[in-house]
Parts: C-alpha cells; structure tokens; sequence
C-alpha cells in the first residue's frame, strides 16, 4: 500500500449520474397523453422541440438566474433617474427562448386552430420546469390579449408586437422593438385583493389619454414594456394600458420605490412604485376596469394551476431519478418497499394534477366557440387553482425528503422549487378568493354548474366511488346556501377531487383511476403520502413517472 493509498477519504460512488441533459417531454408520458386527448396533439412537434431545451440549457440558466438576482438601478452615476432593474444573462436568454418557442404567443398565433391553448399549456408546463420566475412575464403578455381586445385602436398597434416571437431587452420604447412584453399593477397596500378599494387616480389629458397619480403594492415584472393597471376614474375603478415610455419617447414617469424580497421567484423581480402623473391609456369602458382586467385574471389563473402542476412534475422527476440510482441497504431506493409507496403515491398525485391542468386548458381554448365549454372553463379554473396550488407544497417537500438531506442543498433544484410552490396559490387571488368565485359561479350562473355537473356524469358508471361523491354533491349544493360560504374550502377540495376522478377515468388508464378513487374518494389513503393500499398499481406508476 502506498502513502497516497493510505491517505485515500473521498471516493464517489454510490451517488446518482446527473439528470440533465435530459428530454423533459420525451419523457413526460401523461403530459404527451393530455396534450393528444385535450385537442393540441397537432401541435406536437412544436412541443416536443422545447422538450430537450428545457431539460438541457435552460435547467443551467435557471440556476444561474435564480442564484443572481435582479438589482435595482434608481440612478445612473450623474444622478439622472433610471427606475431599471438590471437581470443576468441568464434570465434574458430564458426569456428570448421562451418568447421565441411560443410560449406567451403560440395560442394567439393559431387562434384559429382549436387546441391551441392546449398546445401553448404545454409549452408553459416545461418552460416552468426550469425556471419560475421568467414564466411571470410570459403568462402576463399571454393573458393581456383579451384586455386588449377591448380597445381596438390600441390591439392595432400593440397586439402584432405582443404576440410576436422576438424577445428585446433594451430599455428604449415599446415601437422601436419587434417583441413586447406586458407586466400588470393592481395591488395597491391597503387593498390586496379588494381591488375596487384602489385610490390611484386617473386624470384625463383628452383623446383616450390619462394621467395617473398613485401608487402599487406589487407591480409584476417592472421592465416589461408595458402594464396594465387598475385605477379610479369619475366613473369608478378602470383599466388602463401604462407604457414604460411616454409617446414623445422620454421615460413614463413610473418611479419604483424598491423590489420586494421574496421567498421565492429569485429570478424575476417584483416591485412597489409610483405614479407621478404617468401617462396610460383606457382600455374598455370607464368604471369597467375589473371585469375588463378580470379576462386577463382569468388566464393569469390557469397559469397558476400550469405552474404547480409543472413544479409537482419537475419535484417527482428529481425524486425518482435519484430513487432509481441511490443504493441503500442492499438494493436501489426504488426497489424498497416503501420508497416505492411514496414514489408511486407522488406520481398518481402528479397524473392527476397534469390530467386536470390540461382539461382545463382545453375549456379555455374552447370558450369562444362552446358556451358549455366556457361556462365550464368559468368554474374550474379557480376549482383547479385553489387544489392544486395547494397540493404543491407538501408535494414538493415530500420529494425533498426522498433525497433526504441532498434534498435540502441548493444543488438539487429542490430548495428552489419548494420556495416557489407557495406562490401560485397567493398570486392572482388566494385560496379563499378561489373558492369564493367558486361558490358565486354555482349560486349564480346555472350554466357553470350544469357544465360542471355534466363533466362529472361523463364518468358515470366507471366506478361506485366517484357515482357515490357526485350524488353528495349534488345534494349538498341543494341544501341551505346560507351555510356554503365558511365551508366552501370544503366543498370545492371535493369537487375539485370528483373531476379529477372522472378525467382519470375517461383518460384510459383504468388501472390508475381506480386507485385514485379509493385512495382520494374513498376511505383506503392516509393523511400523508405513502399510505397507497395493497393492490395499488405501483410498479405502473412508477414506470409511467419518468419514461427513462
């Protein structure tokens, strides 16, 4: 033996090879299933192309722009004021791959084709895998297109720009750019969601043009290249279209007090600002501001609902990879016992989010030209937020704890992901705001609960569970309304657990339906992950979590 034998500590072994590069489409099976089923498998290619992106280059940008954060620039060095924020590389070539593969303007571009917003969900679903925070620009210049809508001559000029594929970074004004994006500001501190509360006013200067005056709590994505922004007119709360530069080409006079410290969202910055008289422009009728913004809202939601779902496949996919290659006591993880329970219990979890996302995402795409389909899309996009986003959490942590320690270290992506996953759940209207607009959309658009109720008979007669929690109900909905409020959380856990139920069991795979049934309608789980029953298909799931 020699002295450099002798002295021998640190060999590597029994470690798992890294992930990346990996294909995060190719090997996402029930994502491919729901984008076929939900109506966007035309669209494959296009998808599929982003899939070895997203599981190659852009898992290392994310790191490196979340690991470098965004800096506030108030002032150049002569004292001229800036209001910038200055990114990494990183987050810039993030955004122009994302812009440029479709994913704030896919659907906009075949909005003829129907599918497309199914399509453009998945792009979004892997574009999220690997980073979160760019994914807040891209949702917003997604969802601000109905908005727009409503003021023609400002769509003429903005919407080519906005739903074009080209990404521009520079701080100059939004005509000088091929691509634009859009942020939104309509928190305002003593408010929150109680938006028609907001006390920034908005003063006429004649022919569409306004000034504004006042202040916002959280203004999403400050370097976008334009916002829209709630606020008060003589005829009451409005929205407006506020662009980062005056029409004379000088800087709008936006000024940014400070970005907020997050949990999360390292990479994308989130600011308070004020208005000194910033120039903006009406979008829709005066006094008609939160049903105008509220058709973006809508989609910024669905995006909430992508974005967990995708965090839960992203946190599965760390999990079972290490699983798979991390010996203890013998033998690999994945082939213990009960790591498997856990593993398989994640994945049945994570089909379902995915399963629901996407029919989601289909009623979306459907709205304009299906009444039922919109009605629908009216119910269950808060339905889908609200369980969802608040199933990603405890998701994720539990992922974490398969890799045990590693799991807690920075290294592992799982850290960022846990951060993250509280956020969908407060963005766009927490939890009980969701199930608020649930129960108003039951109490007071019969079409929504119709829907609902007939996306839930699809299923009828597949399986005695599901039968049984539809009839509960119907009946509960039936009863005395004066009581649904305080348990609306309740009722919507339940609707929320019978769609995805009856999506399962329309999807074709019968053998995971029926275990999601007994194990989430029925009586046959515990309160933690890991408590499938005997019988369970968990090699099935297992095989199905990471096609690898």
């Amino acid at each position: 033996m020699t002295v450099s034998d002798r002295f021998r500590t640190h060999e590597v072994d029994n470690q798992p090879p890294a992930l990346t590069p990996y294909d995060a489409y190719a090997t996402d099976l029930p994502l491919r299933e729901a984008l076929a089923r939900e109506g966007g498998g035309w669209a494959e290619p296009e998808v599929a192309a982003y899939g070895p992106l997203v599981g190659g280059e852009m898992m290392e940008l994310g790191r490196l722009a979340n690991a470098n954060r965004p800096v506030f620039k108030p002032f150049d060095r002569y004292g001229h004021r800036l209001d910038e924020v200055e990114f990494h590389p990183a987050y810039h070539r993030l955004m122009s791959l994302g812009v440029g593969h479709g994913v704030p303007n896919f659907a906009w571009r075949h909005a003829e084709s129907p599918g497309a917003h199914v399509a453009r969900a998945a792009l979004m679903f892997l574009h999220n895998q690997a980073d979160q925070g760019t994914s807040c620009p891209l949702t917003m210049t997604y969802a601000c297109v109905p908005a727009l809508n409503h003021a023609p001559a400002l769509a003429a000029d903005w919407l080519p720009r906005i739903t074009a594929r080209d990404y521009d970074a520079r701080h100059v004004s939004a005509g000088e750019k091929a691509g634009n994006t859009v942020g939104m500001g309509m928190t305002e501190k003593q408010g929150g969601s109680d938006v028609r509360s907001n006390r920034t006013q908005a003063l006429s200067a004649g022919t569409g043009q306004y000034e504004l005056v006042g202040h916002k709590w959280f203004f999403s994505a400050p370097m976008c290249d334009a916002f829209l922004v709630l606020a008060q007119t003589q005829a009451g709360l409005s929205c407006f279209l506020l662009p980062r530069f005056s029409t004379d080409g000088s800087r709008n006079a936006i000024r940014i007090q400070r970005l907020k410290d997050k949990l999360g969202d390292h990479s994308n910055a989130s600011a308070e600002v004020e208005f000194h008289g910033a120039q903006a422009f009406l979008v829709g009728e005066e006094g008609r501001g939160v049903a105008t913004i509220l058709q973006m809202v809508a989609l910024t939601r669905q995006d909430c609902l992508i974005g967990s779902a995708s965090l839960m496949r992203q946190a599965l996919v760390q999990a079972v990879h290490h699983a798979r290659h991390r010996r203890a006591f013998g033998k690999p993880l994945s082939e213990q016992p009960l790591m498997r329970q856990v593993l398989a219990d994640l994945a049945l979890e994570s089909e379902a989010a995915t399963a629901l996302t996407f029919r989601v995402a289909r009623a979306v795409d459907a709205s304009a030209r299906d009444p039922q389909e919109a009605a629908l899309a009216r119910i269950v996009t808060a339905l889908g937020k609200y369980w969802v986003c608040k199933r990603a959490p405890v998701f994720v942590n539990e992922a974490q704890e398969c890799l045990g320690g590693a799991g807690y270290v920075e290294e592992s992506n799982l850290p960022r992901l846990y951060r993250q996953a509280p956020l969908n759940s407060i963005w766009e209207g927490s939890g009980n705001i969701q199930c608020l607009d649930v129960l108003r959309a039951l109490q007071r658009e019969p079409a929504s609960c119709e829907a609902f109720f007939a996306e839930l008979d699809a299923a009828r007669g597949a399986h005695a569970l599901l039968d049984a929690e539809v009839s509960r109900l119907r009946t509960w909905l039936a009863g005395d309304p004066a009581g649904l409020e305080a348990q609306s959380r309740w009722l919507v856990e339940r609707m929320a657990l019978a769609l995805q139920a009856s999506i399962l069991l329309r999807a074709g795979q019968e053998a995971i339906a029926a275990c999601f049934c007994e194990t989430r309608l029925g009586p046959a789980h515990g309160l933690a992950f890991g408590t499938l029953p005997a019988g369970a298909p968990v090699q099935y799931l297992l095989d199905r979590a990471l096609a690898m």
